[in-house]
């Protein structure tokens, strides 16, 4: 099992398998093109994470990433022009009590931290959708967030044998440990070759 890492990476859990060379060179050519954050790449040949590397319970903590008041604006602009995103009069006048992001920026930082933390060096196929999620408080500019993953299911998928499907519950909280938004989402997961033959 991963140990818990605040450097955005955790360590390998024992007998992850290669990626095929494809798999890899695809990640390589989203790093070049879309300047995806190298970090979460091992060096080739890498490691891959499946399925059967993300049994029930803690998984980790990724991080620190720091939110400006800029990505907020930015994010707001275009996604989700609502008052309290955008501007910060209304915003002080508002329930939030002052300019905070986004809810889907907050997801969507959640979903980067999960690629760069794991989801980015693992035999991931998709997810059918998102469970759950839950605003617990507003996000402002400045804060550092982490992320602290945890696996509350795993099974093996009865009408794809080859694949699991991998529960995950995701708490996003700010340096003062306030968390900020909580999902629950599935991945499913390819399953090793060898284990799948047996």
């Amino acid at each position: 099992m991963l140990s818990p890492a605040r450097s955005g990476t955790a360590s390998d859990k024992g007998g992850a398998r290669p990626w095929s060379t494809s798999h890899a060179s695809g990640w390589v050519e989203i790093a070049a093109k879309y300047g995806h954050n190298r970090a979460c790449l091992a060096p080739i040949p890498i490691m891959m994470l499946t399925f059967e590397d993300f049994p029930p319970g803690h998984f980790g903590t990724f991080g620190p990433r720091h939110v400006t008041r800029e990505e907020i604006l930015g994010f707001a602009a275009e996604f989700d022009p609502q008052p309290m995103h955008l501007d910060e009069e209304l915003a002080s006048r508002s329930m939030l009590k002052g300019l905070s992001g986004s809810g889907w920026h907050l997801c969507s930082i959640m979903m980067r931290m999960m690629v760069d933390g794991f989801v980015g060096r693992s035999a991931s196929l998709g997810s059918p959708g998102v469970n759950e999620v839950r605003w617990l408080a507003p996000l402002r500019p400045g804060d550092d967030l982490t992320l602290d993953v945890e696996v509350t299911e795993a099974r093996v998928s009865r009408s794809r044998p080859g694949t699991g499907i991998v529960m995950f519950k995701s708490v996003v909280s700010n340096a003062a440990g306030q968390a900020l938004c909580e999902m629950v989402s599935p991945i499913i997961m390819a399953r090793r070759k060898a284990e799948q033959a047996g």
